[in-house]
């Protein structure tokens, strides 16, 4: 999201630098930063923590939250957590990678609040619950407490302000990455015995909500660009289930959270006409989205969630909640001089995106969390196979995959097999990156903006691959061409140009884009069926079959993506790759 440029300066790489380490994390978010504190509860290991923005307010949970969204409250049981996400995903979950994920979410918690995050309690100092799976907490400054404790570790290096651009592998074994400062001209190569990538999903695939000025005021992050999707794809990873893309219901404008108000003050989803809708259509995530858009398209929209004659207190309570959060909610109730209880609040859905922190797309990871590239992990969004996850089950990741790193370290360590440098071969490659992040920077007047393309991109996304315009439905034939469509644009993308460190960011930003694009076109043609409305909603094929219980996973292979299905895992099972 971002501007073009019309140079007239070059811009030259003018210093490279090398760094070895024994870890790398490409990503300083939630999960990144609680593998960080992990790995060095469990090993004296080095650590690079490379981070596009600041660790201090980086990844999904900048702004804060204001509940814990995956927690078992008393009553409940971990298997109780993975029996809700399989049914609301219908089937298509990881329950080894959901069971071992449910059962740290307490774990993680209560070291958050040792740390310092504010979580409310009742007069028996036992948790506030909100509903079967959450609790309540005071979390604005959840992201700099974590940033915190990571900062003051031991033997960490954090390189702020850095973008990493493509993985270093050989032979299926990860050893390292690339990438670059956004402000200086510095290119980096960072070799590492294991790297975890805990980069975000996906966001500005398609054409948002509000565009335009507003384009920035979407459900996701809109800095979350599958910068770790892009570089598992194009290095032959296997991903799964890009299919089941996440269109989250908000309101209406300021895309603000609707689960506070449904559950916070038990408002139902209401046509124009007043009556409830939500119990006709289902009340999974895809289902309260289709409801929707049905609702609108037979004449009966607006659609709203019901607030009208809610208590004085319960006013107060959703306008102090979204001051937390979503401030521009509690704004567009004072700027129309009515409270929540005087007017229902219009609700409709977002954009799709690609997201593994709650649908199951990302990496095919292993029940340690290690992808099909050996050393390389993953853990929060960019993991697959374990939906509704949350902040809690991203840190829940990161542990896991944390523990795992250690303990291969020490056993590589006892066996003596660290890899010797080989300094004149990583300067070679470190010097050809540099070259292609110079092509960027020293092109004259290409014939599109970065803008431009991105733009054009998410038309294609929105018109052709199921997106708002088109109520999420598609078709092969729509699918095809976009298919086409965007690898026309993958071409031109080779031809921009950056006037500085920052713009080649953007560059890269769209390429990754680009290549996400690909593959979720790829997985929406693969499922033959609509499981979830809206989601996937596929007009060639617009039943459910039991056929389909099954993932549609791929992997790039010769530069086509290959498509591949593999059988559903059980929770007692400890799946580990076999190829």
């Amino acid at each position: 999201m971002q501007t073009g440029a019309t140079q007239t300066n070059l811009v030259q790489i003018q210093e490279k630098k090398i760094l070895h380490t024994d870890v790398l994390i490409i990503g300083g978010g939630t999960a990144g930063c609680y593998a960080a504190l992990t790995l060095r509860e469990h090993s004296g290991c080095s650590i690079v923590i490379a981070e596009k923005a600041n660790i201090k307010r980086s990844g999904c949970l900048a702004a804060g939250v204001n509940a814990i969204n995956a927690y078992i409250v008393d009553g409940q049981k971990p298997e109780d957590y993975v029996n809700y996400a399989k049914r609301d995903a219908d089937g298509i979950v990881r329950e080894d990678l959901l069971l071992t994920m449910s059962e740290g979410l307490n774990r993680v918690t209560e070291k958050m609040e040792r740390l310092g995050l504010v979580i409310l309690k009742d007069e028996n100092g036992k948790y506030v619950a909100r509903g079967n799976r959450n609790i309540k907490i005071n979390g604005e400054n959840m992201k700099p407490l974590l940033a915190q404790a990571v900062e003051a570790l031991p033997d960490v290096t954090i390189l702020n302000r850095v973008n990493i651009t493509d993985y270093i592998v050989a032979d299926n074994t990860i050893q390292g990455a690339f990438g670059f400062s956004m402000e200086e001209p510095i290119a980096y190569e960072i070799r590492a015995k294991k790297v975890l990538c805990a980069t975000g999903g996906a966001a500005g695939l398609y054409r948002p909500n509000n565009p335009g000025f507003s384009r920035h005021k979407m459900w996701y992050p809109p800095f979350n660009t599958g910068a770790g999707y892009a570089m598992g794809i194009n290095s032959g990873a296997e991903m799964t289930t890009f299919e089941m893309r996440f269109i989250a219901l908000r309101c209406k404008d300021t895309i603000a959270p609707t689960g506070t108000i449904a559950q916070g003050v038990g408002a139902k989803q209401v046509n124009a006409k007043g009556e409830v809708y939500e119990t006709h259509y289902g009340l999974t995530t895809s289902e309260r989205v289709y409801g929707t858009v049905m609702e609108n398209l037979q004449g009966r929209g607006p659609c709203y969630l019901r607030t009208e004659g809610i208590t004085a207190a319960q006013d107060e309570s959703l306008k102090k909640a979204y001051l937390n959060m979503a401030p521009s909610q509690t704004l567009k109730w004072l700027e129309s001089g009515k409270d929540p209880s005087e007017q229902n609040v219009e609700i409709e859905g977002t954009e799709p995106y690609i997201v593994g922190g709650h649908t199951a797309s990302g990496y095919w990871v292993d029940t340690n969390r290690e992808t099909t590239i050996h050393g390389l992990y993953a853990a929060g969004d960019v993991a697959g196979g374990c939906p509704q996850k949350y902040v809690t089950g991203a840190m829940v990741e990161g542990e896991i995959a944390a523990e795992h790193i250690s303990e291969q370290l020490a056993k590589e360590a006892a066996q003596q097999e660290q890899p010797t440098p080989e300094s004149e071969t990583e300067q070679q490659e470190l010097d050809q990156k540099a070259a292609e992040y110079e092509r960027y920077l020293n092109k004259q007047q290409p014939l599109f903006t970065t803008e431009q393309l991105e733009e054009a991109m998410q038309k294609v996304m929105d018109n052709y691959a199921g997106g708002i315009s088109t109520h999420y439905q598609f078709n092969e034939q729509q699918l095809a061409l976009a298919e086409e469509k965007i690898r026309q644009l993958i071409e031109l993308a080779e031809d921009l140009s950056a006037s500085d460190m920052h713009e080649l960011m953007f560059i890269y930003e769209l390429k990754e884009r680009l290549t996400v694009c690909l593959s979720v076109i790829a997985h929406l043609g693969a499922r033959k069926e609509t499981r979830w409305h809206s989601f996937a909603e596929n007009l060639d094929y617009p039943e459910k079959s039991d056929e389909w219980l099954r993932y549609v996973n791929s992997k790039m292979e010769n530069g086509k993506l290959q498509i591949i299905y593999r059988d559903l895992v059980g929770r007692e099972e400890r799946y580990e790759h076999r190829d």
